[in-house]
């Protein structure tokens, strides 16, 4: 099971391997209107079924100039749905309906600022002044309009950022309305969505907790469903759904896995014990998982063997409880984004994602598929979950198996987690645990010379990592006050045996990733 199907009036956004495809779909939620994304190759009749409001086209990492590059059935365009083109996809309407694309003698990528060349009263730019700053990543360019069809804004190097023929509701833009770094976007997608779409804007998270709970119950029956518990906020409201769905049919499984942070398992079995009663298991695994990591220095083959194990695990332990047919996960769609699939390429497989096994013997649900983690919070915050779970600090499932770089040892494990704590009480007794999305300490698989007293030490640096984002598909790093910084760095080099020194990582993503592997 995947996020269920719903009631609402639907925008699709057609997938052409955009890294930001789900930002976008974020995006149009925030203007409270349900949306989802399909592959660009889905037949016409198919997509049309659906019934979509609007259709957006994404970015892509292809050129349209290509032989072989991602296309799109011209008969969408002449369905009569509102359609706007965002990056490539701007690029290939404009193609595919007969104006031309060149690649760009001048290429932009990042900040850049365009001037609209209609009234701010006019349709997709109603209530957007003329001067903007926005994000453009492209090389190739639009270079003819199409017939019957105008330029709405151009760049200051005057590129054609916007066209539009809008007595047939097709629109494109060169830069992306989806990004922060391009303020007027949500409100071109108002725009887009109210004005052109006639989207009436009926979506709330609160309506997924209801459409969920039914969808669960009606994929679970009479089955019994074994919930993933990790302690974090996704398997906790994956966990709650099912239990409301289900009631007592619904058993929910903390493993210990021996990769969390420092005192975390007994924290999570303090809880969720409280909170459960006696439908709540813990099973220690640390042995197991360690054990099977031995030697394993690959960061994708480390996320495969932390997901079968765990599935292994989770079957061993179920089998002793009873007969479950389903087993819960609390995947989110960045997890599956970046895992790849489709024209998406992949940054790194995610262990609930790719590293599941294919003889599994419980069915997969996994109903938050399709949210974003600031989507998960707020319901939890409407399940009713305190704040301490709400907003927890994003923990990877593999844990300290991929903040440890290099072969995962006890002795490895222990500096970085010792590390990690200073880090966290730091930025916390600093009242800054909110405003920063998410911070840890990563372990490299190097040694530095450092002078402690009058001796030499050669030990491990550490690297902390602190990062503000609002969706986690982007993310800027976190500019920490310097004797926040210092106090973390004097800390952990004085309190954490093994370590000579302490790094700050000061990378965006993209071109970094949050997490180190």
């Amino acid at each position: 099971m995947t996020a269920p199907a719903t009631p609402h009036e639907l925008v699709v956004v057609l997938d052409f391997g955009a890294q930001y495809v789900q930002l976008i779909v974020r995006r149009v939620r925030e203007q409270h209107v349900y949306c989802e994304t399909r592959p660009h190759d889905m037949p016409v009749p198919d997509l049309l079924a659906l019934k979509p409001k609007a259709i957006i086209l994404s970015g892509g990492p292809a050129s349209v100039c290509e032989p072989g590059a991602p296309t799109l059935d011209p008969a969408l365009l002449a369905s009569g749905v509102p359609i706007l083109g965002i990056c490539y996809g701007h690029q290939l309407m404009a193609r595919l309906l007969g104006g031309a694309v060149e690649p760009g003698t001048t290429r932009e990528y990042g900040h850049a600022r365009i001037h609209i060349e209609v009234g701010e009263g006019d349709g997709l730019f109603a209530g957007i002044a003329p001067d903007q700053a926005c994000w453009m990543s492209h090389g190739d360019r639009v270079a003819g309009l199409p017939p019957g069809f105008r330029a709405l804004a151009v760049s200051a190097d005057g590129i054609i950022a916007a066209m539009g023929a809008p007595e047939r509701k097709l629109y494109g833009v060169q830069f992306h309305p989806e990004v922060s770094h391009t303020p007027f976007g949500p409100k071109l997608l108002c725009n887009f969505l109210y004005s052109i779409g006639g989207c009436a804007g009926d979506w709330e998270s609160a309506s997924f907790i209801d459409e969920t709970v039914a969808a669960i119950r009606a994929t679970v029956g009479d089955g019994k469903v074994l919930c993933t518990l990790s302690g974090g906020v996704d398997s906790a409201v994956v966990a709650a759904l099912a239990v409301r769905a289900v009631d007592s049919r619904a058993t929910c499984m903390f493993v210990d896995h021996g990769l969390l942070r420092l005192g975390e398992p007994e924290q999570v079995k303090r809880t969720f014990g409280e909170m459960l009663g006696s439908s709540f298991v813990a099973v220690d695994a640390q042995e197991r998982f360690l054990t099977a990591l031995q030697g394993v220095t690959d960061p994708e083959e480390k996320r495969r063997v932390v997901g079968e194990t765990f599935i292994r695990v989770f079957e061993d332990e179920s089998a002793k409880l009873g007969q479950f047919q389903f087993i819960t996960h609390g995947t989110l769609y960045p997890d599956v984004i970046e895992s790849g699939g489709g024209a998406t390429a992949r940054i790194k497989s995610h262990h609930n994602v790719e590293g599941l096994p294919d003889d599994m013997k419980h069915t997969n649900v996994e109903p938050l598929r399709s949210l974003f983690k600031d989507e998960v919070r707020q319901i939890a915050v409407q399940l009713g979950m305190p704040e301490s779970i709400a907003y927890r600090q994003p923990f990877p499932g593999p844990g300290f198996a991929v903040r440890v770089t290099g072969e995962v040892t006890p002795e490895k494990l222990d500096i970085a987690k010792r590390a990690d704590a200073v880090v966290r009480e730091e930025i916390e007794a600093a009242g800054l645990g909110r405003t920063v999305a998410q911070y840890f300490a990563a372990l490299p698989d190097v040694r530095t010379v450092g002078v402690m007293g009058d001796g030499r030490t050669y030990g491990y640096p550490i690297v902390v990592r602190a990062v503000t984002t609002d969706d986690f598909m982007t993310a800027d790093w976190a500019r920490l006050p310097e004797e926040v910084l210092s106090r973390i760095a004097t800390r952990i080099v004085n309190e954490v045996r093994g370590v000579s020194r302490v790094l700050y990582d000061i990378t965006t993503k993209p071109p970094g990733t949050i997490e180190w592997e």
